[in-house]
């Protein structure tokens, strides 16, 4: 081989380091890029007489610096930073509601009472009745708004599930198109990566798991994913998007579903995510929260206004009001609520009221009630206690509740949940409109007598709720499990966080562009292709010589 052709080899090899490394610093800042490195070889050699001699050097292709390992750990710590994330940004609301102790239901409780003991003391004070049925509609203003607020958080989280539900479907969609185009670009260049296409999709998938942790397997230069129990989302180039919509047991709920094709031709179905198996991302943290503290605060909170108000409609009833006539209910008290299935065949319909005696069974809890053709189960959910099994729900007594089918024919796998306490903090109110109505007097010593009110006073220090809890202390564990809750969040965000900058040290140490090694890379190719111009040049020099020689 002359002179000239070994020149041109390393003029070309320079010429490919020079642009991977401008393409390295190019892309210095751009989100997901790989560092690239240029792969180089020994043409090998050519035999001759005198020996073997070299024919120069070869470019044998661009390779990304990736590390499969490496970054789907990180993948991994930053969709469980995202559930963190997304969880303490929901939680953190909640505890600062009720982070003060000044103000809120527990204190507006100890008013309450301190009110029906000055009734106590002085029965036909005016002035004492009337403060005290303020201080009652303050009880009721304080359980109302943060009802209210638990509401507003969950239209907010469902809100949030749409929207991350948009996002997943349109980063399948470019997941499934750059699957497409490394397809192609494969076909025409089988011998080399496209490193970039890969870069774009590696990126989107990491970008995926920030909303939702998935299951990524490759095939034939393609990705497959699915979420959950297996649910595929994309297979190929075939995208089974997700869905949103209410929830078959609480429509209040939005729920995520997945379409799964079903038979031969194409068919698919709807089917609701387990939401226990949707884990890390934002989405993951979303329904954690939900699942995990919404809805047991929500229940907990209406459990103690439900049982506070019918245990001081049951102590009111017992005695006389300032006119002698019986105590009547002074707090409005929410039914209990059956949701019948959405998916239910059948059409009974249930309803419930609550027992004269009902304000200690009352739970925190909501109850499945299913009907599998021949016989009704009723279990409560936070224990997973079977309540009853018949053939009839009708008269069945329910931790303080009374079921009562009103008509309609059942299928089997009807479906119902049963709630005593679902809208209780939201739409409990007064129900007594005057002062003079507290029932303060017993029926032996006249209307001027606060023997009732006494009675009434020490409902505060007995433990209603379930036998096991005052007022105070069940709202008291209420604030301590949420600010428990939230500090746990904090210092497991703190935790993660290390974990996810440890992971990204390691992945940007192999991938990560470093500007100082590629200035010197760019250095040592520019040396080369001076180097290598040179050779041409000395080529040509001595072919001259050669052709002036007479």
């Amino acid at each position: 081989m002359n002179l000239a052709k070994l020149g041109l080899t390393a003029l070309n090899t320079a010429q490919a380091r020079l642009t991977t490394t401008s393409h390295n610093i190019s892309n210095y800042n751009t989100p997901g890029y790989v560092r690239q490195e240029t792969l180089i070889s020994t043409a090998g050699a050519s035999s001759t007489g005198n020996g073997f001699l070299g024919r120069g050097v070869a470019v044998d292709t661009v390779r990304r610096a990736y590390d499969s390992f490496l970054n789907s750990q990180l993948v991994n710590n930053e969709s469980k930073g995202a559930l963190l994330a997304a969880y303490g940004g929901q939680i953190a609301q909640l505890n600062n509601v009720l982070a003060d102790r000044t103000v809120g239901i527990g204190p507006a409780i100890q008013s309450f009472f301190d009110g029906v003991n000055a009734v106590a003391s002085n029965p036909a004070d005016p002035a004492s009745r009337q403060e005290l049925l303020g201080r009652t509609q303050t009880v009721v203003t304080q359980f109302n708004e943060l009802g209210q607020f638990l509401d507003q958080q969950r239209g907010e989280i469902n809100n949030q599930i749409d929207n991350s539900v948009i996002s997943i479907n349109a980063h399948l969609s470019r997941i499934s198109e750059l699957n497409q185009q490394i397809v192609q670009a494969k076909g025409a260049n089988p011998h080399h990566e496209p490193n970039d296409l890969l870069d774009q999709r590696d990126y989107e998938i990491a970008q995926l798991n920030q909303i939702v942790n998935v299951k990524v397997v490759e095939h034939d230069n393609q990705v497959s994913i699915s979420v959950g129990n297996g649910q595929q989302l994309l297979s190929q180039n075939k995208i089974y998007p997700l869905t949103t919509g209410p929830s078959a047991e609480n429509p209040k709920n939005t729920v995520v579903y997945a379409t799964i094709p079903v038979g031969k031709q194409g068919e698919v179905v709807k089917v609701e995510l387990d939401e226990t198996k949707v884990t890390g991302g934002s989405l993951g943290g979303l329904l954690k929260y939900r699942r995990e503290s919404l809805e047991v605060e929500q229940r907990e909170v209406g459990q103690l206004a439900t049982a506070f108000a019918l245990s001081m409609n049951e102590a009111n009833a017992k005695g006389l009001d300032l006119k002698g006539e019986p105590g009547q209910a002074i707090f409005n008290v929410p039914a209990p609520v059956a949701i019948a299935n959405s998916q239910n065949v059948g059409n009974v319909k249930l309803t419930a009221t609550f027992q004269p005696d009902a304000a200690g069974k009352i739970q925190a809890s909501d109850y499945a009630i299913y009907f599998d053709g021949n016989t009704y189960t009723v279990t409560r959910e936070s224990d997973n206690h079977i309540i009853h099994t018949g053939a009839t729900l009708e008269g069945v007594a329910v931790d303080g509740m009374q079921l009562k089918m009103e008509g309609g024919v059942p299928s089997a796998g009807d479906r119902w949940t049963l709630s005593a306490v679902a809208n209780s903090s939201v739409q409990i109110s007064v129900a007594i409109t005057n002062g003079d109505q507290f029932a303060a007097a017993d029926a032996e010593g006249g209307v001027a007598n606060g023997n009732n009110a006494l009675e009434m006073a020490k409902l505060q220090s007995k433990k209603v709720l379930g036998g096991t809890k005052t007022f105070n202390e069940s709202f008291s564990q209420i604030v301590n499990r949420v600010g428990v809750q939230a500090q746990q969040n904090e210092f497991m965000i703190a935790s993660q966080n290390a974990l996810t900058k440890q992971s990204y040290a390691a992945q940007q140490a192999l991938s990560g562009v470093n500007l100082n090694e590629e200035y010197i890379h760019l250095e040592t190719a520019q040396e080369m292709f001076l180097a290598a111009s040179r050779i041409i040049e000395v080529s040509t020099v001595l072919m001259d010589t050669i052709l002036s020689l007479k």
